[in-house]
């Protein structure tokens, strides 16, 4: 499925968190991950051949992360640093020339967002990038706080909703509600 967007030399395609952790059979999957990646991979050629950069974040959680629930964290062990299940969806077609941005690195913090202490919001100023594209996982939580930060920075914002799912389902309408009224363009 491709969503039918114009890319230009001014948009970043912001492929969000597409890892074997969170695709079914990881350790916090959300159902339908996997099942994205067909139209991601449509989006993927299709900003590349316009000359769009393609980026794609990542978890990158040292061992012992805050997040995890043995640390008093809300989620079970996942996208720990050097794992299988860190590793992007074996599935997914990132060009070599895609920008890998890893967060929730430290031990003590975590991080939803793509721009969350990585410093991207300014590397996309330098480039005179305006729009950013977001997709990925999970809808409502990593791919929420990367929509609202982009828009904080000053990005137009576009969420491609049929190639995002969040871990509940239930929650996606006000996700995307919340996202239009802060400003994101949500394509349905």
């Amino acid at each position: 499925m491709t969503m039918h967007i114009d890319y230009g030399p001014g948009d970043a395609l912001l492929v969000v968190d597409m890892q074997n952790d969170f695709c079914e059979g990881g350790a916090l999957a959300v159902a339908g991950g996997r099942g994205l990646i067909p139209g991601i991979n449509a989006e993927i050629a299709a900003a590349s051949a316009a000359g769009t950069l393609v980026i794609a974040s990542r978890d990158w959680h040292p061992v012992d992360h805050a997040s995890f629930t043995h640390r008093g964290g809300s989620w079970p062990p996942h996208c720990i640093q050097d794992t299988h299940g860190a590793a992007f969806h074996p599935d997914l077609a990132l060009p070599d020339a895609a920008l890998r941005v890893s967060k929730a690195t430290a031990f003590d913090a975590d991080a939803y967002s793509a721009f969350d202490a990585t410093g991207l919001a300014g590397y996309l100023h330098e480039r005179n990038i305006t729009r950013v594209v977001v997709c990925g996982l999970a809808l409502d939580v990593c791919v929420r706080a990367t929509a609202l930060d982009a828009c904080r920075a000053g990005f137009a914002t576009l969420l491609l909703a049929p190639l995002s799912a969040a871990v509940d389902p239930d929650s996606a309408g006000d996700c995307l509600a919340e996202l239009e009224r802060a400003g994101v363009e949500v394509r349905q």
